[in-house]
């Protein structure tokens, strides 16, 4: 039997998830697909098959600085038609979301004793250096340079 210990459980549940950005999905199409094939549009915090951890902290502060000032940049603007402003504005459910999220895993954080606390900052130190997620268009090299002057007939 596997369980916690013994040394499958880790490598199992890997295998049942894909990194996205902020944390993980277990939708398993998209866990088939490698992470490119969600059915939901990539509206990860939206989804119940999305989970994060406290070292996705930082990036999910700076994602939600970025929609609000997106919310108050687009509010503002005259540059835009009505329709195209309210496609563009970051929803308040979205923004709800991922601030009860950094209240779960913060309220979580508070709820462990100090030695506790520090195991978590060490490994979340430990993941973040680490971890690494693309999920843009995978990067495509250079050809190289073919520096025959004549090619064989």
């Amino acid at each position: 039997m596997s369980g916690p210990g013994t040394g499958v459980w880790p490598a199992r549940l890997r295998i049942d998830q894909v990194s996205v950005l902020y944390g993980i999905c277990v939708e398993s199409s998209n866990v088939k697909a490698g992470g490119h094939g969600c059915p939901f549009r990539f509206r990860c915090v939206g989804c119940d098959h999305f989970r994060t951890d406290p070292s996705y902290l930082p990036e999910l502060r700076a994602y939600l600085d970025t929609l609000l000032r997106d919310r108050e940049r687009l509010a503002a603007t005259t540059e835009l038609d009505d329709w195209a402003r309210t496609e563009s504005t970051p929803s308040e459910e979205e923004i709800k979301r991922i601030r009860t999220l950094f209240r779960r895993v913060e309220s979580d954080l508070e709820g462990l004793t100090d030695d506790e606390r520090e195991q978590i900052k060490e490994a979340t130190r430990t993941l973040r250096k680490t971890r690494t997620v693309s999920l843009g268009m995978p990067g495509v090299r250079a050809p190289e340079p073919n520096l025959r002057l004549e090619h064989d007939a």
